[in-house]
């Protein structure tokens, strides 16, 4: 009768094993003891699903009993961002205190329903690295909307509603949508936005629950008023505000409009008196407050109420454990005893990161959607931070075991048929109860991400452990691949294909023309239909850009449509598809190359004006908000999985392609063969073309890279002007008085910048200070301060110390900071200042700290409003080399360039036995997945920085030809390729992205290179 009544649970009767909730104690510890005397009562909580369940526990037990009898009936890991919230006896919402009696706090328990709800919200929502858990915040951003309090435009409103839509009913269909919009009101107002909310729908076609659970998140953290609860009161002057708490700090409101915003790195102290809740600031002299801010609020109920929440605030997302109770006083005491009690952020994520938990399944209560099941009975990998799109297990009868029932038959029947459909798409992680009996697959996951627009980017990191706590933050660049285990195996069918293929070297050379030129017309398409689509419906882009970018793209369209299309009809004859008896005449590809560039010559008017739509593009951004926020946009959607003016240049890219690819061809045949004479022809047309273009694509590329690194920085003026290169960027270790500090650091042929991250909404990175190269020097000095792979660069004015994260890391750093140096002498003389009110960096190393510290944390408070809306940058290549401690050149984007491929590959999870189908493009450093060729967007991606491609060893059970190794830590990918010919290039593209090129190699490919 003492204990908690133990209720069966969803995952219990799932078979599940018993979770330990949110327990906050650290290994070893014992949790305090419950009473175990004295009567039983009983509460009801409502979830955030509008059901009602009831608890029974103690009398006498503190709050946190029922919270964590709450978090363990949901089988919740990540419960710390949960709290219950009641209406006390004077009818004011507080939060369940967790170390206080229950009954102290809810007086008529009969008469009280207890909601529970998200207490904390994160800054980015990939910290949140449970399904389960993002499911609860998308509940409750869809109760905030319903409610009134996550206020947003209508295009916001519709947009979040669409994915609402698309997680309870799926794909879309118009009359569903719209029966299904008549029977559940989202938003006041509703009806007015229906149309919009249909057209938004009809986007999402085979996006999953947890898929739309992200993307509603993504959208719904970018709003004002996400997570915002406004707290009535009155400033000095009597002017009616409301107050809210955040992860940043306290937010200050008239209306549903911010006004100010006051940082925890500015806050001294937090304070009441009666009615009067006040806030102490730091000194600052260039702050126009006064050192203590007054506001007055309704009673000292309200005030005491609103204090509490900020000192939890304030611990959850600060400190990096739990606050130590105070002594209690012998006498009298003074002030409020109140303290957060649970588990900090950090301590939450540490938790999870290091597998501290089993994953569940749980049932969406609004979904109608069901998955095919995953059977899989190998315990998944954590991989922490993506959207999990975790496969579920399907029943079983007793005795079928683990093997899926198609996978055991001999004859493919429908059920194979509907799965080998649906192979690679990911499923709903929804799930029906199953019946006992029934065996619960873990969800097996991949470490892969979804990019900035909405497609993919990864990282699963620890950093390095000499860092300072506050740069080991959850990584935002993961998400998952398709679960393998939908598919049917496919091993015998690619067996009989492969056989079938013509072996000579060739064809596949051939092939490859084929699969890359599938993926550089969907680039093209990115501008000439899903762009120029985008641009149609605003009129924010000047006519002159548009006849400028446009008219320049559609012909180069059409012409490599039909180019494609005679490539496939001359490998259909090469296979013998069709006409076998003649293809004898047709094996081989140089004078279908050679009609073509021929024919292309009048197209090269088109490729010199595309550096111009380049430069004109950005210039017209910089000068239109309007047009900035319709790029800005248009880079969010999923189709757009390179930045917006990387496929600017994609034609000037796709000629070095053919030209690598006749290389080889040339270099295959002998001079009697009857395609040779063809293929050499044909490469002295593409090298005319790429020679005049030569000069155009590296200043291009340079150009690009430059406005692409804007977006990832502030405190810039003017980072990009005639003269400036980029040279290298990566991370470094910065040395300063309280010792190692994770920096980003960026090399340019002038200046050399370092950065850090703060927590902000746009993951920018924060410029802390310049060092000019003129009259610099560098020097090793591990001995000097005992640090391995240390740096002394002694500038002018500022000496820094820097510690790289390995001895090649460190050897490619002062090669580069020792050419830019030679650079920088032969130039003129010192350059320019050029970063935005940033004062030469004259402080002491403890000084330094301090203010890096400090401005990480302020970096919310000094944007603008339009950098405040900007979105998650949070997967580009400046954030990949910050989670994997590493940095890239110049030199290595110029040979990824030219290092591009796409095509099939067969791809196995380490602990997984069947393998999956993918078309899979590499590009940007980066493997990016989809279902077939004709997907218009990636399904997910992998970055490959930092990984180690190898060949599985005996000892791993590979028994397959033509399979290479990717793994970084504990991720590990096989991948399978059709022929040796498609198995070598993989590795050497590959292995371009997994380590840096040498510049002599590309000094002497491009003969003069942007240096």
């Amino acid at each position: 009768m003492g204990e908690i009544e133990q209720r069966p649970t969803p995952g219990s009767r799932l078979g599940a094993p018993e979770n330990s909730g949110i327990s906050t104690l650290e290994h070893g510890q014992k949790p305090p003891p419950t009473p175990s005397g004295g009567k039983l009562m009983s509460i009801k909580i409502q979830m955030l699903d509008d059901t009602q369940e009831a608890f029974e526990v103690p009398q006498r037990a503190p709050g946190k009993v029922l919270l964590d009898a709450v978090c363990n009936h949901l089988n919740l890991v990540e419960g710390d961002y949960f709290g219950l919230e009641f209406p006390d006896h004077k009818k004011i919402t507080v939060w369940l205190d967790l170390l206080k009696p229950i009954v102290k706090q809810i007086r008529r328990p009969k008469h009280v329903v207890v909601k529970f709800v998200v207490k904390f919200f994160p800054p980015d929502h990939t910290q949140l690295q449970e399904e389960l858990t993002r499911y609860l915040f998308a509940l409750q951003v869809k109760q905030d909307l319903a409610q009134g309090r996550l206020m947003c435009n209508d295009t916001s409103a519709a947009l979040l509603i669409s994915h609402i839509v698309q997680s309870e009913i799926g794909d879309f269909d118009e009359a569903s949508d719209r029966e299904h919009l008549a029977k559940n009101k989202y938003i006041p107002q509703q009806d007015a936005l229906e149309d919009k909310i249909v057209e938004f729908h009809h986007n999402h076609i085979g996006q999953t629950p947890a898929e739309s659970d992200f993307q509603l998140l993504e959208i719904a953290r970018r709003l004002e008023m996400y997570g915002i609860r406004l707290h009535p009161a009155k400033d000095r002057e009597g002017t009616k505000i409301n107050l809210a708490v955040a992860n940043t700090g306290i937010l200050v409101f008239q209306g549903f409009t911010k006004i100010n915003a006051f940082n925890w790195a500015k806050v001294r102290k937090l304070s009441f008196k009666r009615k009067r809740f006040l806030i102490k600031l730091r000194p600052d002299a260039n702050s126009s407050y006064q050192d203590t801010l007054e506001f007055l609020m309704a009673s000292r109920d309200f005030c005491k109420s609103f204090w509490k929440i900020c000192v939890e605030h304030h611990a959850f997302f600060r400190l990096f454990e739990e606050p130590k109770p105070k002594p209690k006083p012998v006498l009298f005491s003074r002030g409020s005893s109140f303290r957060f009690s649970g588990r900090t952020q950090k301590q939450v994520l540490d938790y999870v990161k290091e597998g501290g938990h089993k994953k569940v399944q749980f049932e969406r209560k609004h979904s109608k959607i069901h998955s095919i099941g995953n059977l899989d009975p190998q315990p998944a990998e954590l991989n922490p931070e993506v959207p999990k799109q975790a496969q579920q297990s399907a029943s079983l009868t007793p005795g079928e075991g683990a093997e899926s029932p198609w996978a055991q038959s001999g004859q493919p029947g429908q059920e194979l048929k509907a799965a080998a459909e649906e192979c690679g798409r990911p499923r709903s992680p929804s799930l029906q109860k199953s019946p006992a009996g029934s065996q619960a697959g873990s969800p097996h996951l991949s470490e892969l991400s979804i990019n900035s627009q909405g497609g993919a980017v990864p990282t699963n990191v620890i950093l390095s452990p000499n860092l300072s706590p506050d740069t080991k933050q959850a990584s935002p660049l993961v998400s998952p691949l398709l679960n393998d285990q939908v598919c049917p195996r496919t091993d015998d069918e690619e067996e009989g294909r492969r056989k079938r293929f013509p072996s000579d070297k060739a064809y596949f050379m051939a092939k490859e023309v084929s699969t890359t030129e599938r993926t550089y017309l969907k680039d093209l398409e990115v501008i000439t239909s899903w762009f120029q689509s985008t641009v149609s419906k605003d009129d924010s882009m000047p006519e002159t850009l548009k006849s400028l970018i446009f008219p320049n793209f559609e012909p180069l369209h059409k012409f490599h449509t039909n180019f494609l299309k005679e490539i496939e009809q001359r490998l259909a004859l090469w296979e013998g598809r069709s006409n076998a008896h003649i293809r004898g005449d047709y094996q081989r590809i140089g004078d279908v190359m050679l009609k073509n560039f021929q024919a292309m010559k009048p197209l090269a008017a088109h490729l010199w004006k595309h550096g111009e739509a380049l430069e004109a593009l950005e210039s017209s951004v910089r000068s239109s908000r309007r047009l900035e926020g319709l790029c800005r946009d248009f880079e969010l959607q999923k189709v757009c999985y390179l930045p917006l003016n990387t496929f600017l240049l994609r034609p000037l890219h796709r000629l070095m392609h053919y030209k690598q690819v006749l290389e080889r061809l040339c270099k295959h045949h002998p001079p009697s063969h009857a395609d040779f004479r063809d293929c050499r022809a044909a490469l002295a047309e593409v090298t005319e073309m790429v020679a005049q273009l030569h000069g155009t694509m590296i200043k291009m590329e340079n150009f690009q890279k430059l406005h692409e690194l804007k977006k990832d920085l502030i405190g810039i003026d003017n980072l990009v002007t005639p003269g400036r290169e980029f040279i290298r960027l990566g991370s470094l270790s910065k040395l300063s008085g309280k010792g190692l500090q994770q920096r980003m650091f960026f090399l340019f042929n002038d200046v050399l910048l370092y950065t850090s991250r703060g927590l902000t909404a746009s993951n920018q990175f924060k410029v802390h200070g310049q060092l000019p190269l003129f009259g610099m020097t560098i020097e090793e000095s591990e001995d000097e301060w005992g640090v391995p792979h240390c740096l002394t660069l002694r500038g002018q004015r500022q000496s820094v110390v820097v510690a790289a994260s390995s001895r090649s890391e460190m050897e490619k750093w002062v090669e580069d900071i020792q050419m830019a140096i030679d650079l920088a002498e032969k130039s003129s003389g010192p350059a320019p200042e050029f970063l935005a009110s940033s004062p030469p960096d004259t402080k002491s190393p403890d000084e330094a700290v301090a203010a890096d510290q400090e401005s990480e944390d302020d970096l919310s408070a000094s944007r603008t409003s339009l950098e405040r809306q900007a979105p998650q940058r949070g997967n580009t290549m400046v954030h990949v080399c910050w989670h994997r401690n590493t940095s890239v050149s110049m030199v290595d984007f110029s040979v990824a360039v030219e290092n591009q491929l796409s095509g099939n590959l067969l791809r196995k999870f380490k602990n997984s036995n069947g393998w999956q189908k993918l078309w899979v493009v590499f590009t940007n450093f980066c493997l990016f997945f989809y279902k077939s060729h004709q997907d218009n967007h990636p399904l997910a991606s992998l970055p490959l920085l930092g990984y180690s491609l190898t060949i599985p060893s005996e000892s791993e059970d590979i028994h397959k030809d033509y399979v290479f190794k990717l793994h970084f830590k504990s991720h590990v990918y096989y991948f399978r390729a059709e022929s040796e010919y498609t198995f070598e290039r993989w590795m050497e593209v590959i292995r371009s992205a997994t380590s840096s090129a040498s510049r002599a190699h590309v000094l002497s490919h491009k003969e003069s290179h942007v240096y």
